[in-house]
């Protein structure tokens, strides 16, 4: 029987909570920098960049010193559309110390897509990627604030302004731990994305708690997501924090990914579960990692990662809005192929729901409610949005939750990922991890068919590995033989891959986008035939 100091748990808790001291990001830089000096922060591999913490400070001076020579102050919102390259951190930091609000650009996005973000935040100024310009310039009607004077390109313009500019600190002492640090716009389910407005406070103590979630400290970190991600710029947070070094990966690569680990002996990491799936190799359990940081892995999925690589990984649940919302505390790793997501994270209080706002029993689904210090603020210009999503101060997740009776929380489904056949409530998520059972499944997507008998059917899109087979009959032998009758899906679908968001999760809403009938193609179960 696995047993759990959970006073322990408690008291490391509020130590935590105790421990955190307000302040803004670009202070925060200054103290770190000054007292790490010539230790290496940043090492963009791919690309031969490398930047100690003397030099971070130094470049940021430069750069914010830059930005307020073009006139931007305090609260302007600064669109940037960068790759994976030593000048975004750094870029982002600058914007910190001089308190102007960082507007990230997905680099995959088209004319109209920009357009949208850099006009809905009010942007007054892009610093953008010369591989990119020619996206933003198809844009049929610029956004008022972005004049030629404002495009700024890296590697032109950009930098020539950077090199006049003067390294004296350009750190704004009015700038509190409250101030506005981002418009991180995130992917809806309909329509254009939300604006989640984050603050210095926010970012510092997700940096911190991140700290605080590992069993020991480390020096070597790894960040593999793009940029205009929020993942990578807490890595930052979290990396000077600890006076570590942040690795910086071109992209999420899944073939690159395990070797960047073993190459550079690194440490930490968020562990994509996609990764996990690559072949073994003898070496895999003779890494540098200490921890891995994951979310939504299943029981066998753990245990297979620990068995191969002899590392635990540390489950947690967040969201842009929330940050970190629960953690699997290193009092509980014993726990780490439960499938529960821990408990309330530091500066976070949770609550589940009915959908009259009711809390549940212990052990009863509901939806999760969070709230505590540093959540984001709201979105930006979204009060409909914010309406809907708020609840005093309590935020609506839109996940489904169940605790048990020491406060541990499991992830069981998301409402607007919910299949309703007859009356029926299914959790797509349920419906997935049963298929991913079976070993030759790289991945899997259920979603809703429309039917006019039973409000909607289920349907489960099969990406298989290479070179696997598996017939419709095994899959639907397997589902029956674990899933209650009416979750078992009603159609199937082969197909070789699926569209991705830039944390490798699969966007649904693209992968069944503008197909008029999802049942063609697809195996009809009840029929016993191919539509």
């Amino acid at each position: 029987m696995i047993v759990v100091d959970f006073n322990q748990v408690a008291t490391r808790r509020a130590e935590i909570e105790a421990g955190f001291r307000p302040t803004s990001i670009g202070r925060f830089v200054t103290e770190r920098c000054a007292a790490l000096g010539e230790a290496v922060a940043l090492d963009v591999f791919d690309r031969g960049e490398r930047a100690t913490y003397a030099q971070v400070e130094q470049m940021t001076n430069r750069i914010g010193n830059a930005l307020k020579g073009l006139g931007i102050r305090r609260g302007d919102r600064v669109a940037v559309m960068l790759s994976n390259r030593l000048v975004y951190p750094l870029t982002w930091l600058a914007l910190a110390k001089i308190g102007a609000v960082h507007v990230p650009v997905n680099t995959r996005y088209t004319p109209r897509e920009i357009a949208y973000v850099t006009g809905d935040s009010g942007a007054t100024a892009l610093i953008i990627e010369q591989a990119f310009i020619q996206t933003f310039r198809a844009i049929e009607t610029r956004p008022a604030g972005l004049s030629d004077e404002r495009v700024l390109v890296v590697d032109g313009a950009f930098d020539e302004l950077v090199a006049a500019a003067s390294d004296e600190t350009c750190l704004d002492p009015a700038i509190g731990s409250d101030d506005l640090m981002n418009i991180q716009y995130t992917s809806g389910t309909t329509g254009f994305p939300k604006g989640c407005m984050l603050t210095h406070e926010y970012w510092l103590i997700l940096g911190y708690a991140a700290q605080a979630w590992d069993v020991r400290p480390v020096g070597r970190l790894l960040t593999a997501q793009p940029f205009f991600y929020m993942d990578p710029q807490w890595h930052v947070i979290k990396a000077m924090g600890l006076g570590a070094t942040l690795y910086m990966a071109p992209q999420l690569s899944a073939t690159r990914f395990i070797s960047w680990i073993k190459r550079y002996r690194l440490e930490w990491c968020q562990f994509p579960e996609l990764m996990t799936r690559q072949p073994p190799e003898p070496d895999d359990g003779d890494t540098a990692l200490v921890q891995v940081a994951t979310f939504g892995w299943s029981p066998e999925t753990a245990r297979a990662f620990k068995a191969r690589f002899r590392v635990r990984a540390r489950e947690g649940f967040g969201m842009t809005e929330i940050g970190m919302g629960a953690w699997m505390p290193p009092e509980a790793d014993e726990l780490y192929d439960s499938a529960s997501v821990g408990l309330a994270a530091p500066f976070r209080e949770v609550t589940i729901r009915d959908p009259e706002g009711q809390e549940v029993p212990t052990g009863q689904e509901g939806e999760l409610w969070v709230r505590g210090r540093g959540i984001f603020k709201g979105y930006w210009n979204k009060p409909e949005a914010n309406a809907d999503a708020f609840r005093g101060d309590w935020f609506r997740t839109g996940d489904i939750f169940r605790a048990d009776d020491r406060g541990l929380l499991w992830l069981t489904g998301r409402i607007k990922d919910m299949i309703r056949r007859s009356s029926e409530n299914i959790a797509a998520r349920e419906v997935e991890a049963v298929i991913r059972e079976l070993d030759v499944v790289e991945d899997c997507a259920a979603v809703a068919v429309p039917d006019t008998r039973r409000g909607e059917e289920v349907k489960i899109y099969i990406q298989l590995k290479p070179g696997a087979t598996l017939s419709v009959g095994e899959i639907l032998d397997h589902a029956r033989a674990r899933l209650a009758a009416f979750k078992v899906p009603r159609y199937i679908a082969f197909v070789d891959g699926f569209p991705r968001t830039v944390s490798n999760k699969i966007e649904k809403r693209n992968l069944i986008a503008g197909i008029a009938d999802l049942r063609s193609g697809a195996y009809d179960a009840e029929a016993g035939s191919w539509e």
